[in-house]
């Protein structure tokens, strides 16, 4: 047995397997990966270091499937807006004014808080420059990662530090996917992320279309999540947004769409076709007054789904315990109680959203073979969880981040009690509100009127 062998013992396992089962019993970690699910016979586990785990409860890592690390800086500072003031006024001068070390704060940030609330696997959308600082951030935070330069040649009101040439855009999004494409051991990821139809140039997003395809990489970019997408699509292009991007070649089984709040059912039937991933992100559809995706008829047409937090100045979180929440209660006043029940919630957060970044043979669910990425929580001491019931409904109507006891990613410990592991948060959080302090005054060169 290795040294690095690991016994977490007589726990609630919910395993997200394709039976979706519900176990008594163990897990065993070796070498980052799971070797054993449920009863564990101790010789198996000779020699391996043990985790008692009486009452506690044991679920997949989180996916989120849309997040924009670039953004933590900006949380508490842009709120009670629509979202193009939102973006003119306030985001994109944000973006504009980041450093490469500020950018790379703001991402640790991030990672720290999603971290401490169970998500190992994300797919980020960074801004326009200096990505390579979210890369670093993400290698030294162990967890798993889609990163992508935000890809913007069009638009009004952008300022200049945000407006690309689409040539330039595209020779940096390719040196990034040389670069960090299967960097740490295969944690980390490429992922174009040309921002929207309303940013970027119809020849840009063909661009795209063909490296993707060629490059067999993902594609990461918001669409549908305001009314204003369709009407600009409409008028330049006389089609849908959704018809837009399957016309230039951006949908496909590994484009993933956030949001797809403002959809008729002919762009249902183009996502499902083209099986075409939506991430739903519910808070950011609420607070930004954008609408609730109708997941329900999603489901009806067989559209791949996956769940995000999005950026933490419009959620203001980036708690995937939010977003199950919301994403199942949203639903019930509309299409009934049974609509979203808590164990389709829980897929769309974990294994649903592995198969939308084509990680499913690693993460999502609990099963021999697969990446030691899990996380540990502690529902029966709170009083806000229990005293027991259904472990699912449990995770998803009641459970917070407080909750979370212990987080793996690769079978490496990141949170031990409730704590990030070798990770400073008092100084990390000073250094933070010294950098926002400094992004805050540089911005104001950008902000227009």
């Amino acid at each position: 047995m290795s040294q690095r062998a690991l016994w977490l013992k007589n726990a609630t396992l919910v395993t997200m397997n394709p039976e979706r089962a519900v176990l008594e019993g163990g897990l065993l970690i070796e070498d980052g990966r799971i070797t054993a699910v449920g009863s564990i016979d101790p010789e198996d586990a000779d020699g391996a270091e043990v985790l008692h785990l009486d009452g506690h409860v044991i679920i997949p890592g989180f996916v989120q499937c849309h997040i924009h690390l670039c953004q933590t800086l900006m949380r508490n500072h842009a709120d009670d807006m629509a979202l193009i003031e939102w973006l003119r006024g306030r985001i994109w001068p944000y973006e504009a004014a980041l450093t490469p070390e500020a950018l790379a704060v703001s991402a640790r940030v991030g990672l720290a808080e999603l971290t401490l609330s169970g998500t190992t696997s994300l797919l980020d959308m960074g801004t326009v420059h200096h990505t390579d600082a979210i890369g670093e951030a993400v290698k030294e935070s162990g967890l798993r990662a889609h990163i992508g330069k935000c890809m913007m040649d069009h638009g009004d009101q952008v300022p200049e530090p945000l407006h690309e040439a689409t040539d330039d855009s595209m020779r940096e999004s390719l040196r990034l996917h040389s670069t960090w494409d299967g960097a740490a051991g295969g944690r980390i990821q490429y992922a174009f992320a040309p921002r929207f139809a309303v940013s970027c140039t119809e020849e840009l997003l063909r661009q795209v279309g063909e490296a993707a395809a060629d490059l067999d990489c993902p594609i990461h970019t918001h669409s549908s999540e305001t009314a204003f997408e369709n009407e600009f699509t409409q008028q330049h292009y006389g089609v849908s947004n959704i018809n837009f991007l399957q016309r230039v070649g951006i949908t496909g089984a590994q484009s993933v769409f956030a949001h797809g709040v403002h959809v008729d059912d002919h762009d249902c039937q183009i996502l499902a076709d083209t099986s075409t991933t939506v991430c739903h992100c519910p808070s950011s559809n609420l607070k930004l007054a954008s609408g609730i995706a109708n997941i329900p008829r999603y489901d009806e047409f067989g559209v791949p789904l996956a769940l995000g937090a999005d950026g933490a100045p419009c959620n203001n979180n980036l708690d995937a315990f939010i977003e199950m929440r919301l994403a199942a209660l949203l639903q019930k006043p509309f299409h009934g109680p049974e609509s979203m029940p808590a164990r389709r919630v829980l897929e769309l957060a974990t294994i649903d959203g592995a198969r939308a970044l084509g990680i499913d043979d690693e993460v999502g669910s609990l099963e021999v073979g697969k990446s030691a990425d899990l996380v540990v929580m502690d529902l029966d001491s709170d009083p806000g969880c229990g005293p027991g019931g259904d472990v699912e409904a449990r995770l998803v109507y009641t459970a917070q981040k407080h909750n979370v006891r212990h987080v793996f990613a690769s079978g490496r410990q990141l949170v031990r009690d409730g704590r990030l592991c070798g990770v400073d948060t008092e100084a990390l959080m000073a250094r933070a509100r010294d950098v926002q302090r400094d992004v805050a005054q540089r911005m104001q060169q950008f902000i227009s009127g």
